[in-house]
């Protein structure tokens, strides 16, 4: 994911800097001062902290921390959009049920199983279904005080499947996936990631991952770059870094052009399909 965030930015005559390893939220307060924008790439549990600090220091173009830290909490997440009309698995019930942790990301520590859940887990009802993702990315204007909404809707950048297995212990295991997808359901698919996607309040590049059974359920909201994007920029013509810093400005593109089929595995490797 870096890689291809890095070679867009350079293809689009950026200088790019990174904390590489060590103390990264050191890196942030040592290099964002001088960027011109910033992007947290991280893990859900994470985005808060380094988003926050990034904020202070120059102009994010990828998700406000706040919406990040909702988002990171998976129950409090899918709670909020229950009340809000849009369909998530039901929370509890007995019997088979995916347990799953409350901040987790790549369906580390998700199960099928009858067990209750452990400390700092949470269950919902197995539904079985299509594995599929939507990647969109939302649009704002950062002012000094605050961030707000332009009324351009979120762009669509692709449906992607995922590629999901279940073990025979119950564990889900994430291997990659495909894009871009057709569906036949397309639009019920992009509109109810859409209004996920509104809801939570999430800018910059956001990744929602479904199961599509008898209506699209919202399993996950991924406020961040997600390994689907290796597979969209190996077909996308325009540039993901030209998007993303237009949105943060409440600009970009309506739609995207999006040329043949990518696979990717969970490491990012691609392969032009």
């Amino acid at each position: 994911m870096l890689t291809v965030i890095r070679d867009s930015f350079e293809r689009c005559g950026y200088e790019v800097v990174h904390p590489g390893h060590g103390d990264f939220l050191a890196g942030i307060r040592r290099l964002a001062p001088a960027c011109e924008v910033g992007l947290v790439i991280a893990p859900d549990h994470l985005l808060f902290a380094f988003t926050s600090a990034l904020e202070q220091l120059t102009h994010n173009i990828g998700c406000g921390s706040m919406n990040a830290a909702i988002c990171a909490n998976k129950r409090q997440s899918a709670e909020i959009l229950a009340r809000n009309g849009i369909a998530v698995p039901e929370e509890g019930g007995g019997g088979l049920r995916v347990v799953k942790p409350e901040q987790g990301c790549a369906a580390k520590g998700v199960r099928l199983t009858r067990e209750s859940p452990g400390p700092g887990e949470f269950a919902q009802r197995f539904i079985d279904g299509e594995h599929l993702s939507v990647s969109l990315v939302g649009s704002r204007v950062t002012g000094d005080a605050c961030s707000y909404y332009t009324g351009k809707p979120p762009l669509l950048l692709a449906v992607n499947r995922q590629d999901i297995s279940i073990d025979e212990q119950g564990q889900f295991h994430y291997h990659g996936g495909e894009t871009p997808v057709i569906h036949d359901r397309q639009d019920e698919i992009v509109n109810a990631a859409t209004r996920a996607l509104n809801v939570l309040g999430c800018q910059g590049y956001t990744g929602i991952d479904i199961v599509l059974a008898d209506r699209p359920y919202i399993v996950d909201v991924n406020p961040r770059i997600t390994t689907s994007i290796v597979g969209i920029a190996a077909c996308m013509e325009e540039e993901i870094a030209d998007i993303l810093v237009a949105a943060s400005k409440g600009g970009g593109p309506d739609a995207v052009h999006l040329a043949g089929r990518a696979r990717f595995d969970c490491h990012g490797r691609v392969e032009r399909l």
